[in-house]
């Protein structure tokens, strides 16, 4: 499992999380595992499963009390057994006024890579947004490039990679997604906006050259 956040592990002492502020989003980019539910504290928190390849959005945590398990979902079949194993552990203590996403990764359930990651950063300049761009296309694409209007953004960022924050001015934005190192594009997408002092997370998930579930794809979450 791949994790690029860095933080203490254990028990928290306090598991009221709405009083702390805390915020959290699953994103799924792995299509062979299906939907997945979460577990905090060995207790189900959704209500509904979280399906490929979409964000659930964020949400008010009950607890921070550890563990924390992603499980195969179970909210297209009612009545169904909650299985009992875990697709993915976490016990990072977490930081009160934190947003915090969970992407899950990769091609089947037994290739299930993770970026568990603090959705801050400092504010942009004024009149600027802030972008990071996060590769989660399991491909054999090497690494991906990203441009915005034409020009470089993110250069040559490999599979299971989140990239720093880059100040982009507010406006409107056409953003290309290159195998690095071609000229084809893989995914033109256009008319994003950025907004003066927010800050996005841009990503891609699925496969190249396919054009089934599996297609290549990309979305952007508003972090801030």
């Amino acid at each position: 499992m791949v994790m690029p956040f860095m933080s203490s592990c254990g028990k928290s002492p306090n598991s009221n999380a709405s009083a702390l502020n805390i915020q959290y989003q699953v994103v799924n980019l792995n299509q062979g595992i299906g939907s997945v539910d979460l577990y905090v504290n060995f207790i189900k928190v959704n209500s509904f499963s979280y399906f490929y390849p979409n964000a659930s959005g964020y949400f008010n945590l009950p607890s921070i009390q550890t563990p924390f398990q992603l499980r195969p979902g179970t909210s297209l079949t009612p009545g169904t057994i909650a299985p009992s194993y875990n697709i993915l552990t976490l016990n990072n203590v977490l930081i009160p006024n934190t947003r915090y996403t969970l992407m899950l990764m990769g091609l089947t359930k037994d290739t299930v890579y993770s970026i568990f990651t603090a959705d801050t950063s400092a504010l942009p300049t004024q009149g600027k947004g802030k972008i990071r761009f996060v590769n989660a296309s399991p491909n054999n694409l090497g690494q991906v490039t990203v441009t915005a209007n034409d020009s470089t953004a993110f250069a040559g960022v490999p599979f299971r990679t989140m990239t720093k924050f880059i100040q982009l001015t507010a406006g409107t934005y056409d953003f290309k997604m290159y195998q690095t190192g071609s000229t084809d594009v893989l995914l033109d997408k256009p008319n994003v906006t950025i907004q003066d002092g927010r800050i996005y997370t841009l990503y891609c998930y699925g496969l190249a050259n396919r054009t089934d579930s599996l297609a290549f794809g990309s979305g952007v979450i508003t972090n801030k």
